[in-house]
């Protein structure tokens, strides 16, 4: 493994281990934009497809299962790729994709949220692009700036109320909005051609009973409560649980995403 993500290997295998216990609520979450990586996926005939920051899976699978294509999925964390080989169905390998020296090509890479988090974006997508045949594409999934997105502001919000010495964000680091700026996309894709930057709005739901879990889980809210005494947590819960009562009704929770769904394609 390569030393050049250190920090966020390190921070993903803990995060993973909550991912993991809860991956079928993230992947409910998530479901409108692995849709949107599998219709990209069939659109023609699929040989080799590489999927980015794969997590335990999902998407991986779910192409496999609709192209036929040989599929390898690949993480820095270690709990989410034990995670997913589990459920086989598609290779998964632990490696850097930054770093990583792919030992074959591909027609197709995406990534479902799993590109934001290089310690140097411009390096990594320079290294997916020799992965890539000639001519092979890319499609991968950001989100939108933080403030078009009021689920994660307000799980920012909570979590600075709960432990208000945390770090803030760093807006220019590695972070689920690092690729929030189109521009800064198209900085980072300078070896790719045909980029395309296209805004996606959708929905987002699960049910209300598993929202708690979530929360305790995954995000920033997880990381803050782990700092809290123990005592204290069930209590922060219940403030916590508060904070998100805009998003449910009749038993579900539903919240508005903003994505950006970018394409681009190797040279040939």
């Amino acid at each position: 493994m390569s030393e050049v993500n250190a920090e966020q290997a390190a921070l993903w295998n803990t995060s993973g281990q909550g991912w993991a216990r809860v991956q079928d609520t993230v992947g409910q979450i998530l479901r409108p934009f692995e849709e949107l990586l599998v219709e990209k996926a069939t659109e023609k005939p699929r040989t080799r497809v590489l999927d980015v920051g794969c997590g335990t899976g999902g998407v991986t699978r779910s192409i496999a299962e609709a192209t036929g294509a040989e599929c390898v999925g690949v993480d820095i964390a270690e709990s989410m790729v034990a995670a997913a080989k589990e459920h086989g169905k598609a290779e998964f390998l632990l490696a850097d994709a930054q770093t990583h020296t792919f030992d074959r090509s591909f027609d197709l890479i995406v990534s479902r949220f799993g590109v934001m988090f290089f310690a140097d974006p411009e390096a990594a997508f320079e290294n997916l692009r020799r992965a890539a045949e000639p001519g092979g594409e890319l499609c991968f999934v950001t989100w939108r700036p933080q403030e078009e997105n009021p689920f994660m502001l307000t799980g920012d919000r909570v979590a600075a109320e709960i432990n208000p010495d945390a770090p803030a964000r760093d807006a220019d680091g590695p972070g689920p909005f690092s690729l929030s700026d189109p521009d800064r996309v198209r900085q980072v894709l300078a070896g790719w051609a045909n980029v395309e930057v296209t805004p996606i709005d959708r929905t987002a739901r699960l049910p209300e009973e598993v929202l708690l879990p979530y929360l305790k889980n995954m995000g920033p809210v997880s990381r803050a409560l782990k700092e809290a005494p123990e005592a204290e947590r069930d209590g922060i819960l219940d403030r916590v649980r508060g904070a998100f009562d805009e998003y449910v009704h009749d038993g579900e929770v539903s919240f508005p995403t903003a994505t950006w769904r970018i394409t681009a394609s190797a040279p040939l």
